[in-house]
């Protein structure tokens, strides 16, 4: 049945040859403390590790490997809108082969930059990755250039399979292996290469809620598609052809994550698993705790396809999930105004095993009468319940402390 698709076990298995010693052979680890919040036995497979911090390595070494000596000489365009550009870009710069890169505006700029650090000639274009897609094609057309696309080319199908020879090799007992997907070139060539070393595994599918491209066209659906999503190496509007009929056939599920989940499952990688995990990266967590149902009790593997996460998103997306787990919490007390009264609330909130992270001091504001004062004050704490306890000593002293939600709504908050 596998030899109706574009490539085959043997595909995956000579794509290995060719990359072996060329791309790094990514740790399967187990994840402890990621078990212990699902109910299921999770290993991680680091994709992430790989020296441009994606899998996109595997199909990138590929391709490049099959150009002939006149194709290397002309050089190779591809457009991306960060991980396999960087592949391209580094692979191409080792192989002496010159590399184009049309990535859009909306890029990542911690991945174009790294793009023009791995040597490519980097072309910014275009709000979407369809309109940079038709400028590469373009600019192939007009100078002779080989384009490599991110997904739809049986080679990067293939070359992307190898990561699921190596799960199968280290993990023969999986049982579910969770995948995300943005073309479908990952999750076709690991379910390819899984399906026919163990038919009886599961291969899972997590698209970004805000992208449901294979959900659409395999349930015949009409969800919108579009919107600013911390995903956004899976944010694919159009599946890929070729990649099609496997997840069609092959793959058991597809799930949709929400962006809240994404992050909760981007700072869950970086303080329980100490590894970076980009949005795209961390969707396959997401999924786990979007269904814990479904992989609790089960022996599951997570692809953490890439870590290319901008270090400001990263530290936002973690200041919001204290913020979400009330472990970061702004409040508000409106009090007559008098000498001490700030020195007294710090005091209090110091006794409280409270830690102040900032204070504003206003008495100019039109909701606050003329003899009263308004106190905003960030606090950590140690958790939801020490928040709690908190509002109510200081409602209990008589301060009447509001919380200032995260829409800037205040609202009683005990």
């Amino acid at each position: 049945m596998l030899a109706e698709y574009a490539i085959t076990i043997e595909d995956v298995k000579k794509a290995a040859t060719t990359i072996k010693g060329q791309v790094l052979r990514t740790p399967l680890v187990p994840a402890p403390r990621l078990s212990q919040i699902t109910g299921a036995k999770v290993f991680v497979k680091h994709e992430n590790m790989q020296p441009t911090g994606s899998f996109k390595e595997r199909g990138a070494v590929n391709k490049l490997q099959s150009l002939t000596a006149e194709e290397r000489k002309r050089g190779v365009i591809a457009m991306s809108a960060g991980n396999h550009a960087q592949a391209v870009a580094y692979h191409a710069r080792r192989l002496g082969i010159p590399a184009t890169i049309v990535m859009p505006e909306t890029a990542p700029l911690v991945k174009a930059e790294n793009t023009r650090a791995y040597g490519a000639n980097v072309i910014l274009y275009g709000e979407t990755l369809y309109e940079a897609a038709d400028k590469a094609r373009a600019i192939a057309a007009e100078k002779g250039l080989v384009f490599v696309h991110p997904y739809d080319d049986p080679l990067i199908m293939a070359g992307q399979g190898t990561c699921g020879l190596e799960i199968l090799e280290d993990l023969p007992d999986v049982e579910q292996i969770v995948v995300p997907i943005g073309g479908g070139g990952l999750i076709s060539g690991i379910t390819i290469a899984a399906k026919a070393l163990k038919p009886g595994v599961e291969v899972i599918g997590v698209e970004a809620a805000l992208y449901p491209s294979f959900q659409n066209v395999l349930a015949h659906e009409d969800r919108p598609i579009g919107g600013a999503t911390l995903a956004e190496g899976i944010a694919v509007k159009a599946v890929g052809q070729i990649a099609l009929p496997v997840v069609k056939d092959l793959v058991s599920e597809i799930i949709l994550v929400e962006e809240a989940l994404i992050e909760r499952a981007v700072n869950d990688y970086a303080t329980l698993q100490r590894t970076m995990a980009e949005g795209a990266g961390a969707a396959g967590l997401a999924a786990m705790l979007t269904q814990p149902d479904k992989f609790r009790g089960k022996t599951v593997c997570l692809v953490l396809s890439g870590g290319n996460i901008d270090a400001r998103i990263l530290a936002s997306v973690m200041v919001r999930e204290l913020e979400r787990d009330n472990r970061i919490v702004s409040l508000r007390i409106t009090s007559q105004d008098r000498p001490g009264l700030l020195g007294s609330v710090a005091s209090r909130l110091g006794q409280l095993g409270a830690n102040i992270l900032e204070v504003s001091h206003g008495r100019l504001f039109l909701d606050v009468p003329a003899k009263g004062v308004s106190i905003d004050i960030t606090i950590e704490t140690r958790d939801s319940a020490h928040t709690s306890e908190i509002f109510e000593a200081l409602a209990k002293d008589g301060l009447e402390p509001k919380r200032v939600g995260q829409q800037c709504l205040s609202e009683r908050a005990y």
